[in-house]
């Protein structure tokens, strides 16, 4: 897995001066939970990013409800965490690997191919008993330099394009669970079902416990699909649709995209057939 590290690797590296580590801890149901752990303990050297606050932007009538953050606003808080275009920067959460993929597939998208996820997130490494801090580090202000990766982020025009196209080579992944997917039940959204034509891969099967599974495991995951079709993934808001997204390339997909708005943005068009 190219885009994971293990809590080995990161304690080798912990005091280097070019490695920022990012804690992307995060609930769902407790928007403050996240920076409260944070407050108490972290990863020594690690500055937060908040799910709602710095890694989506302002809810609006369509976007989904974790939009794109405002990119500007994004840069800044980069640089003032002395995240710059050389920084090795590791990014983890409490090891359910949504957070930190989403903060993962940011960077790539601003052209930043240095940044990794932290296998096991910090369950895995607090039950490895390594250092753990509650101290607030801060950094000196950098300049980062984009190199924006407009081709990994899905428009609508993209998903309309595609949905319900039965020979289309884009292949359309939802990533919730099944029960979703075929619209039994929808806890969250006002809207039950999925994006026509789309495919389910969960995106927790390609984690154990916290852990990402190897390549060749998620290479079989995805058997069932050409490795050289375009790949469009989607979940609820764009949050637990990266991680397949980081399994899709780690498995040899080259043409992957992100539909950063999902399924709570498809449903907030009238028009848009829901199968």
């Amino acid at each position: 897995m190219n885009y994971i590290i293990d809590k080995e690797w990161l304690l080798k590296k912990l005091h280097e001066q070019n490695v920022r580590i990012v804690d992307c801890s995060f609930s769902l149901a407790d928007p403050k939970k996240g920076r409260q752990g944070y407050d108490q303990n972290h990863i020594p050297g690690a500055i937060y990013f908040d799910l709602e606050k710095d890694l989506s932007g302002e809810v609006g009538e369509h976007g989904g409800r974790h939009p794109l953050p405002n990119i500007e606003e994004f840069i800044y808080k980069l640089e003032t965490a002395g995240i710059d275009e050389n920084t090795t920067v590791i990014a983890y959460d409490q090891g359910e690997g949504a957070f930190a993929a989403r903060f993962w597939w940011l960077l790539q998208y601003l052209g930043h191919e240095q940044v990794y996820v932290l296998d096991g997130g910090f369950k895995g490494w607090s039950e490895g008993n390594y250092p753990v801090t509650s101290e607030i580090p801060s950094f000196k202000k950098t300049i980062f330099k984009t190199n924006m990766n407009h081709e990994l982020l899905a428009s609508m025009e993209d998903i309309r394009a595609v949905a319900g196209e039965k020979d289309s080579q884009m292949i359309l992944i939802d990533s919730r669970e099944e029960r979703r997917y075929l619209g039994l039940e929808e806890p969250i959204d006002k809207k039950a079902g999925r994006i026509p034509g789309a495919i389910n891969k969960p995106w927790f099967e390609g984690l154990n416990a916290g852990y990402y599974k190897s390549a060749d495991v998620q290479k079989q995951r995805f058997s069932d699909i050409n490795t050289k079709n375009e790949i469009i993934v989607y979940c609820g808001s764009g949050v637990t649709a990266a991680p397949n997204f980081l399994a899709l390339k780690a498995a040899g997909f080259e043409k992957v995209k992100l539909y950063l708005g999902s399924f709570s943005d498809w449903i907030s068009y009238k028009e848009n057939e829901i199968e």
